[in-house]
């Protein structure tokens, strides 16, 4: 099966089946190709930059920007690359980037590993700690401007705002085809 149709949900959890693409701590960004079947190297953050937490995407779902929903996964130690890692929705940033002069929405989904023992009481952004949240979105600003692109953060909602953004994404997907 390819990883971008499986269910953005568990049916028997309601878990979130988010695909790690990136793991905390890489340099390198990885990419699924869905026509190839693998990941690929997609890029690689200059020195001293890591990816802060696991970094991929939620299947059946598609952003304004034409690829799966983005999102960072908060676990206790690294994935790896196509690991399917049950997750808990915390909230979303909205953002827009910009590439070449346009500008799409680019939301990041955030959420904690079902799994999780050193995040197992998070359940909102607001119980994340001292400035961390701060630390992630500043992340997506500086990653995106190595690149080239304007990422503009819009505001940052708790999961229920999210979930609404996860339905619009599913419906965008049920639409391709």
């Amino acid at each position: 099966m390819i990883l971008t149709r499986l269910p953005t949900y568990d049916p028997d959890t309601r878990e979130l089946n988010a695909i790690i693409e990136t793991p905390k701590g890489s340099r390198n960004k990885f990419t699924y190709d869905p026509r190839l079947g693998l990941f690929r190297l997609g890029g690689v953050l200059p020195a001293g930059a890591v990816f802060p937490f696991d970094f991929g995407f939620l299947p059946s779902t598609l952003g304004e920007d034409g690829d799966p929903l983005d999102i960072l996964v908060i676990m206790d130690e690294a994935a790896f690359p196509g690991c399917l890692a049950p997750a808990r929705l915390l909230g979303v940033i909205e953002a827009e980037q910009t590439e070449h002069g346009e500008t799409t929405r680019n939301d990041r989904l955030i959420a904690v590993a079902a799994g999780a023992r050193n995040q197992r009481d998070v359940r909102a952004l607001d119980d994340l700690h001292g400035n961390l949240l701060e630390e992630i979105q500043h992340f997506f600003v500086s990653y995106n401007e190595a690149k080239g692109k304007r990422f503009q953060p819009l505001g940052r909602f708790d999961a229920e705002h999210a979930a609404r953004v996860i339905e619009t994404g599913i419906d965008r997907f049920r639409k391709q085809g």
